[in-house]
């Protein structure tokens, strides 16, 4: 499967994939994590039910709060 991530081409050898699965394979462990597929908000309990499909583009921030 072939997805635009944060910009950038990226290749995933599965054929099916979900959020929670997409951030375990690229290591995203932060725990204040946005994440948005074709522009739409994905609320972190729908991650294991979101499926992200071939040729989507999908965004991943990690928020900082600082002072």
């Amino acid at each position: 499967m072939k997805i635009i991530l944060n910009n950038t081409e990226q290749i995933i050898n599965k054929e099916t994939l979900t959020v929670t699965e997409l951030l375990q394979i690229r290591i995203y462990t932060f725990k204040m994590i946005v994440v948005k597929i074709n522009g739409v908000l994905i609320r972190k309990p729908e991650y294991d039910n979101t499926q992200i499909h071939d040729g989507d583009q999908v965004t991943v921030l990690h928020l900082v709060s600082g002072g």
